[in-house]
């Protein structure tokens, strides 16, 4: 992460979760001054002792700086917030001339839409995902997506850069939140596939402290066993699957096993199920001699 600091500028961050006060606190750390405000005022108690300024609504808090960062539970919120402001005929003027950065949680659809609204109100906009938690935020490591207009994000990369290293992803608004949802795909997934797991040895009686320490190494051996992400989307581009280690059908096999050990074990067998259909819809479609990687062929989107 490139960690020289840009002059001093006022920046408004609008939602204080965990993910706005690490925002807030990381830009106040490298000088900048920080107009905070939270429908909860006394979220901002600790950043307020720190320097920032909590404005005493959204109009304020929009009023004190050009550059607004929102980090909201989503996309309606912003809505919920900023509506009311431009609505009023005192402040319909408050978002001219403003720039949005949107690091909030939503679908692709939803950053384009608020990109064309915003537009339509006179302010730029920019989606962001940052991809990592609170306490790594501003952070040796934190990295975050940003897609929208490539002037605007070069102009407040500088700012932007503090909570994170930077990767534009192009004009589309849209694509910093579908790389944003693809990464937490795998994360979430991978989640609730380890609690699963801990309820199904659990389940038998097996200790939680017994299990944990080897799963957590086997998700750490995922990527030796795959292989190299380029050599994997090279596969998944062209469509080849040797199947001569792991077939479809022999992993099937294994899908079936969890599922018929959880169902006997009484643990739910929703995720297992899933994970199982996806290698009986391989095999139907006669992929059962490729290797897992052919499930890429029933999962991806049919044209």
């Amino acid at each position: 992460m490139n960690t020289s600091t840009p002059a001093p500028a006022s920046v408004t961050v609008i939602g204080l979760g965990p993910m706005g006060r690490a925002t807030a606190a990381a830009l106040m750390r490298a000088g900048h001054r920080i107009t905070v405000w939270n429908r909860t005022a006394s979220r901002a108690d600790g950043l307020v002792a720190d320097g920032a300024t909590l404005a005493p609504t959204p109009a304020a808090a929009v009023e004190a700086a050009d550059l607004v960062l929102l980090s909201l539970t989503d996309y309606g919120a912003m809505y919920d917030i900023l509506g009311p402001v431009v609505a009023n005929p005192r402040h319909a003027g408050a978002l001219a001339g403003k720039v949005l950065v949107n690091l909030s949680s939503d679908t692709p659809d939803e950053s384009r839409k608020a990109a064309a609204w915003a537009r339509d109100l006179g302010a730029d906009f920019l989606t962001g995902g940052i991809m990592v938690p609170a306490p790594a935020v501003g952070q040796p490591g934190a990295y975050a997506f940003y897609s929208g207009p490539k002037d605007l994000f070069h102009a407040h990369e500088p700012v932007l850069r503090l909570i994170g290293e930077t990767k534009y992803l192009g004009a589309d608004p849209g694509l910093a939140q579908l790389l944003y949802q693809a990464h937490l795909d795998v994360f979430l997934t991978a989640l609730a596939s380890l609690l699963h797991a801990t309820a199904l040895v659990t389940a038998a009686g097996v200790p939680a402290a017994e299990f944990l320490p080897d799963a957590m190494q086997t998700l750490t051996d995922i990527p030796a066993m795959v292989g190299s992400g380029q050599a994997l989307a090279a596969e998944l581009a062209a469509g080849e699957h040797p199947g001569e280690l792991s077939t479809a059908l022999m992993m099937r096999a294994t899908a079936d096993h969890i599922t018929r050990t959880s169902a006997a074990s009484g643990v739910d067998v929703e995720l297992p199920n899933a994970v199982k259909s996806y290698y009986d819809r391989a095999i139907a479609a006669g992929l059962g001699t490729r290797n897992w990687t052919a499930l890429y062929e029933v999962i991806k989107a049919q044209h």
